[in-house]
């Protein structure tokens, strides 16, 4: 069934199920937006592979505060680096709960941490923070798993002999292992099927999560579960996740120690014995199964995409690749590159920044939701009304950035070639719905990535020209590519 039937099939059945367009009444002062179309609202003027792009565009008109209707919810949308700084910031607890999207609340009924809503988000994210720190999350132990790590990844590398290659399951894999070392507390080898089947799992729902019929069973849930497509096979996924997940933890629950807690399942068992005689619960299974699957998904695929763009654009600009393996050279030289080599290779540092801010990985952000009736700025936006804070609006705003949408590292140096941060670099969010892994992503990037310039010259095949553009995704991956990794030594 080709989209345009989809969509008239689920509006006939909307229509046949609310019997009139009506709806709750819209407060006076709500942020202005397109004039919605009935049960449809504005679903007629987006790009539903890529909403963003139509929110970019709207805002030219409406400006950073508007609204659109998809379906018939009415969503708020916020642009510009300023506009989004102030309600994540500013305003960080009316804009903090999560938006109840249909697809993950399917899949998690709340749980873990992502998805999950009021007091359950509050403790997971509580004991998510502090369990990443105990286990190494912005130390020396894991700063060394990740130099471990780095050394497998460059011996995978060198097998091909600069012969062309595919890097998206052996950089999924790499990066997977580092959170795969603080969850369960063992790595794979990169051959492993168990690892493979994972990894492959997720990259098919951030696939399929970005496409047609699953924009459109957010939007039309009632109606989307009983018509066919590949939004279902979402579903079928992430049970496979959870069937292996909850393996692990029978197997953990065998052998655990609350004196020697080996890694964040044990941290979660722990807790789990201590609060049977409280009377509230949340250290229950079925937050650990979410929490565990969240945690594996958002920490192999973000950093693994932003480390494939990374190397796909020093392929397409050779000349900075060039300056980052001077700066290499001179400072580390054939040492193990370390985080505190950061400080002293401001350039690399840039490129980094840079890259994080050209890919875009999360343009449209996780959408919000408010958890109270709030003005802002100027505008009323009642509780409970969904909320997308454009991470890429932030991103490529031009009072920010001086050439936003084209890769630029000197957007992130000085006159003078030293480092400079700047406010408009969210890739991570802000406020209490940031992202909780980004200390770990940070020096996942840096290590892993200084490590492969280090040893290798990266070229396309002979005869390819490098492209930039996005595929259809739920986060912004690059279209496929081979690449070719010349060994430096």
């Amino acid at each position: 069934m080709d989209p345009v039937s989809v969509l008239l099939s689920v509006v006939v059945c909307i229509f046949l199920y609310k019997v009139f367009y009506g709806g709750e009444k819209e407060s006076q002062n709500f942020p202005p937006g397109p004039k919605p179309l009935p049960l449809i609202g504005n679903l007629h003027i987006m790009n539903m592979r890529k909403p963003h792009l139509t929110f970019m565009e709207l805002a030219k008109t409406y400006g950073s505060v508007f609204s659109v209707q998809l379906g018939l919810r009415k969503t708020v949308v916020l642009c510009g680096a300023d506009t989004v700084r102030d309600a994540l910031i500013n305003h960080a607890e009316e804009f903090s709960e999560r938006a109840r999207i249909p697809v993950f609340e399917d899949i998690t009924k709340g749980h873990g941490i992502v998805f999950a809503h009021g007091e359950n988000w509050k403790v997971m994210r509580r004991f998510t923070l502090s369990t990443l720190r105990d286990f190494g999350m912005g130390k020396k132990t894991i700063e060394d798993k990740i130099c471990e790590e780095s050394d497998s990844l460059v011996e995978i590398f060198k097998s091909y002999n600069g012969k062309p290659f595919d890097n998206t399951l052996i950089l999924n894999s790499a990066v997977a292992n580092i959170i795969v070392t603080i969850l369960l507390g063992d790595r794979f080898d990169y051959k492993d099927p168990t690892l493979l089947k994972l990894v492959k799992v997720v990259n098919q729902n951030i696939r399929i999560g970005g496409g047609f019929m699953a924009r459109l069973y957010n939007i039309y849930p009632s109606v989307m579960r009983w018509i066919p497509g590949d939004h279902k096979t979402v579903f079928k996924n992430i049970a496979k996740v959870y069937k292996f997940l909850n393996k692990t933890f029978t197997e953990h629950r065998k052998v655990l120690d609350v004196n020697d807690q080996r890694d964040l399942i044990d941290a979660f068992l722990v807790k789990q014995q201590e609060e049977k005689l409280s009377s509230k619960k949340f250290f229950h299974n079925q937050n650990l199964t979410v929490l565990v699957a969240n945690l594996f998904a958002a920490g192999m695929e973000t950093t693994s995409t932003t480390l494939r763009w990374g190397l796909l654009l020093m392929m397409k600009y050779p000349e900075i690749q060039k300056k980052i393996q001077e700066e290499i050279d001179r400072v580390i030289g054939s040492a193990e590159p370390r985080l505190e080599h950061r400080k002293l290779m401001p350039y690399t540092d840039a490129v980094i920044h840079e890259i994080q801010r050209f890919a875009n990985i999360a343009p449209n952000n996780v959408p919000h939701e408010t958890t109270q009736d709030v003005t802002f700025r100027g505008y009323f936006i009642p509780k409970g009304t969904q909320v997308i804070p454009m991470l890429t609006s932030v991103l490529r705003d031009k009072a920010y950035f001086k050439k936003p949408e084209e890769f630029y590292p000197e957007h992130f140096l000085d006159s003078e070639g030293k480092f400079v941060k700047n406010e408009a670099f969210l890739p991570f969010s802000a406020g209490r719905r940031s992202c909780a892994g980004e200390t770990l992503a940070k020096m996942e990037l840096f290590l892993f990535f200084t490590k492969l310039l280090q040893n290798f010259t990266f070229q396309p095949p002979p005869g390819v020209e490098v492209q930039l553009t996005c595929g259809v995704a739920m986060t912004s991956i690059p279209l496929y590519h081979n690449i070719c990794a010349l060994s430096r030594s």
